[in-house]
């Protein structure tokens, strides 16, 4: 199947050609009215409509989803016995490509459509669109819940392994039931030895 064809990016593709039909309605707003949109203080004094007018549910359901996409990342790093992702990105520049690029693979379908449905709302609202602000606003909504999420989970699901002591390995991951396999093999072969010297 061609790749532009596949369901995982429609909606992703679907983003782009709209930011890029918004593209020149911007740039002949910025020469009429000689400031840019995203940095100019009319942008700030229409912000609040945003949060009250059509279209505002979608600040409270897009940060779920993002929340529990960062849940699922977060389960699937303590599993894989991945560093934590907001670490792997700020200190951990070896993995900072790879946390960015995994990050961005499992969310850039509601950070899309975030995108998608500012740029609608701003035409519902103020009958233009600005694609610097569909960019900006689309994004905070998304991948600060996303990250967060994915953080804490991870974290919170080392301390519950570390702390409980029914915790299943197998439920932990990989790690913890290789270091279970590694401490039990290690138990096997002191006791062989044991057995040899008596």
């Amino acid at each position: 199947m061609i790749p532009l064809l596949r369901r995982q990016n429609i909606v992703t593709a679907l983003a782009t050609i709209v930011i890029v039909a918004t593209i020149p309605f911007a740039v002949i707003d910025t020469i009429k009215n000689g400031r840019v949109y995203t940095f100019s203080v009319q942008f700030l004094e229409e912000l609040p409509h945003r949060f009250v007018g059509p279209g505002r549910l979608r600040f409270i359901f897009q940060p779920i989803m993002a929340v529990l996409i960062g849940v699922r990342g977060g389960l699937a790093d303590a599993r894989a016995g991945n560093p934590h992702f907001l670490f792997g990105i700020l200190f951990a520049s070896g993995r900072r490509k790879e946390s960015l690029l995994n990050g961005l693979t499992a969310i850039r379908n509601v950070l899309a459509l975030g995108i998608i449905m500012d740029v609608v709302f701003q035409l519902i609202l103020y009958r233009r669109a600005h694609p610097g602000a569909a960019l900006l606003i689309g994004p905070i909504f998304v991948c600060a819940p996303y990250a967060i999420a994915r953080e804490l989970t991870n974290r919170l699901a080392g301390l519950v392994a570390r702390t409980n002591p029914d915790y299943s390995p197998r439920r932990h991951g990989v790690t913890a039931a290789r270091s279970d396999f590694n401490h039990r093999s290690a138990n096997h072969d002191f006791d062989s030895d044991k057995e040899q010297i008596n």
